[in-house]
C-alpha cells in the first residue's frame, strides 16, 4: 500500500470512529430518531451519515 493510501485509510478509519462517538453522544430519547433521519436521507446526501 502507498504512503497516502495508508494516510486515506487512517483517515477514513479516524472519520468512522468519529461519528460512532458522535452518536453514542446523543441523549438516548432521540437518538433513534436522528438515525432514522440520517438513513432516509442518506442516499440522497452522498452516504454522509455511513459510518
Amino acid at each position: 500500500m502507498t504512503q497516502s493510501r495508508a494516510a486515506g485509510g487512517h483517515a477514513m478509519g479516524a472519520g468512522r470512529r468519529e461519528c460512532l462517538w458522535q452518536r453514542e453522544q446523543l441523549p438516548e430519547p432521540i437518538r433513534e430518531l436522528v438515525l432514522d433521519d440520517q438513513r432516509l436521507r442518506n442516499s440522497i446526501c452522498w452516504w454522509a451519515f455511513d459510518c
